[in-house]
């Protein structure tokens, strides 16, 4: 198989890219992977300690058939990061398959990704490929396709990242023009029009809105996992954008989930409204001020 390269984008979370990186190199494909790690500098003089600390630990990795470690002099911040790493090596290898310092991936990851990213290779519908699962819904089949992209574990081609289009206000433009909004904010149940609103307006700065927002746009599809091969550990309080509370968490499928093509080549309906279900319980008011209550006699006081 000819491997797919891994991104890994890290910064100053030495616990957990030293979790990400032991199970992803006991993964069964980890020895003809080539892996990128993109590690980005210090924001100032308090985080160049940790920032160094990490990368003595990357520079000591090893059970990939390559390793490139990629030091940035200065803070690039995730997104800009991102963008340029996933840019530089679509163009170069075709296809790419990222991860954040946060994530812990299944034994079977890197063999689901590139069986996917094979099998759909030639299909122009499908863009984006997913493997975490946060909804838990028992009734999602274990792969499906969906107009939605995930960013936690994910892989893609040069061929859909050309549609990637970093300039939110033109994404929200054109959202709002077709009248879109509703249904790329699952029927209203989540607020991602307001997280593209929040781009443009400098309140955050997601490349992951904006993939999401290209491919929506271009009625490209996302290959998505009803079994999740992908943990998010970054619900700590740790990260830049993950606050506290457990609201996403999963459970590591540990079996090979194999890949069939889907046919026809259309969004699972059924799929789209078990994300409805998910974040009509999840993101409704009530649910959000009892979490907010939880997490403050627990004392935490995360976003």
């Amino acid at each position: 198989m000819n491997c797919a390269p891994i991104l890994l984008f890290t910064y100053n979370r030495l616990t957990h890219t030293r979790r990400c990186l032991e199970a992803l190199s006991k993964n069964t494909l980890a020895s003809q992977s080539e892996l990128f790690i993109y590690s980005d500098g210090a924001k100032d003089d308090t985080q160049r300690t940790a920032v160094e600390e990490v990368r003595r630990y990357l520079r000591t990795i090893q059970g990939f058939k390559q390793i490139t470690l990629i030091e940035r002099s200065k803070n690039w911040g995730l997104a800009r990061n991102i963008i340029d790493g996933v840019t530089t090596q679509a163009n170069h290898f075709g296809k790419v398959i990222v991860l954040e310092d946060d994530l812990v991936v299944a034994p079977h990851f890197l063999q689901f990704m590139n069986d996917a990213l094979e099998t759909y290779k030639d299909e122009p519908k499908v863009g984006h490929i997913q493997a975490c699962d946060f909804t838990q819904d028992p009734n999602l089949p274990e792969t499906f396709l969906i107009k939605w992209t995930g960013s936690w574990g994910w892989a893609t081609w040069d061929r859909a990242w050309k549609h990637f289009n970093p300039n939110g206000k033109e994404l929200l433009q054109e959202l709002e023009e077709r009248k879109l909004t509703h249904t790329f904010d699952f029927d209203g149940k989540y607020g991602y029009t307001r997280m593209l609103r929040r781009q443009i307006e400098g309140k955050n700065n997601s490349w992951a809105i904006r993939w999401n927002a290209s491919l929506f746009l271009k009625d490209i599809l996302s290959l998505n996992v009803g079994r999740s091969l992908v943990q998010n550990e970054g619900f700590d309080g740790s990260g830049t954008n993950c606050g506290g509370g457990g609201l996403y968490a999963s459970t590591l499928y540990l079996n090979k989930l194999p890949v069939h093509p889907i046919s026809p080549v259309e969004e699972n309906k059924d799929a789209r409204q078990a994300y409805v279900r998910y974040y009509a319980r999840t993101n409704s008011f009530w649910a959000k001020a009892i979490r907010r209550i939880k997490r403050t006699l627990k004392g935490d006081f995360g976003a």
